[in-house]
């Protein structure tokens, strides 16, 4: 990363700058409770492409449901996250891994007042994939949300730090050998999707959404056009993606926004591109999905170079 601009006063003061750099600052975070801003950093990994990197301190924000087109593997390092997936609630201990399958419905909070952080990985499904078919295990996903497991929780450590650094070579050997070890002792064989009615309805709104996403449909157009009842939608929506079509709208909405903003775009421009209202609703969904303000996401990803 080249050096950052930082976008306005208020993005600086909620995210202090040591918190903009390489992780963790010299000598640590700030130990003072009351004192503590919610600091994040986020980049791409710097040798293994669709791969993206968060190291996070938050003493109040919560995510909203949502999920990820990765999967999304965290190590908690600081005090306890309560995690709701898969119809659980579940309090992650530090040094506890949490493994999050793509397109798995999630949400995250601090468990218990105070402060909360986390350094995540985000590997592709491809890059996955690819690591299970070279290892012949054909586990491509995880079998728990929650693990504790020293050896693997010490290879992601290793692999976020190496990246941390930007060594090419040491980075994406981390990385691999973590993927790996991962797979090896917590995965399990996708199963085969199967084809009903459901589905398809679903799969036809999905299309349609994305190929509306600036000028969404009504409920009634999403119906018609997947041949299907309103209610019907709603059920099978839920049923498959655990989110109703305005949710993932929004999802969809945010995840075009951050292509948007690692390329350059205005944050004005991003929001009237993608559908928001206006910047203020852009920045509001953007927060409660990604865990920043769209500001500092532009910062840190180049786009305001």
């Amino acid at each position: 990363m080249g050096k950052i601009n930082y976008p306005n006063d208020h993005a600086v003061n909620r995210f202090p700058a040591h918190a903009l750099g390489l992780g963790v600052p010299a000598g640590g975070w700030p130990r003072d409770h009351e004192t503590v801003a919610e600091q994040v950093r986020y980049w791409r990994h710097p040798a293994v492409a669709d791969v993206d990197l968060v190291v996070a301190r938050y003493r109040r924000h919560e995510f909203t449901r949502h999920s990820h087109e990765a999967f999304a593997i965290g190590l908690n390092e600081i005090n306890g996250e309560r995690l709701g997936i898969r119809g659980d609630n579940e309090v992650v201990r530090p040094g506890g891994l949490i493994l999050i399958n793509p397109g798995q419905v999630h949400t995250g909070r601090p468990a218990t007042p105070g402060e909360w952080g986390y350094r995540a990985i985000y590997p592709s499904p491809a890059l996955v994939g690819a690591v299970a078919r070279e290892l012949s295990t054909g586990a491509a996903e995880f079998r728990r949300s929650v693990v504790y497991d020293d050896l693997c929780a010490n290879g992601i450590r290793v692999a976020h730090r190496a990246a941390e650094r930007g060594d090419r070579l040491a980075a994406s050997s981390a990385l691999h050998a973590a993927l790996g070890l991962l797979l090896t002792r917590h995965g399990d064989r996708r199963p085969r999707p199967v084809r009903t009615a459901g589905r398809r309805d679903v799969a036809l709104a999905r299309a349609m959404l994305h190929e509306r996403m600036a000028a969404p449909p009504t409920l009634d157009e999403l119906a018609e056009h997947a041949g299907t009842g309103k209610f019907a939608l709603l059920r099978a929506f839920h049923a498959e993606l655990g989110l109703p079509p305005f949710a993932y709208l929004n999802q969809l909405r945010v995840r075009r926004v951050r292509e948007l903003l690692a390329a350059g775009t205005p944050l004005a421009a991003a929001a009237a591109e993608t559908g928001f209202v206006d910047q203020a609703h852009m920045s509001r969904h953007f927060r409660r999905i990604v865990g920043m303000p769209p500001g500092i996401y532009r910062a840190q990803t180049g786009g305001a170079r």
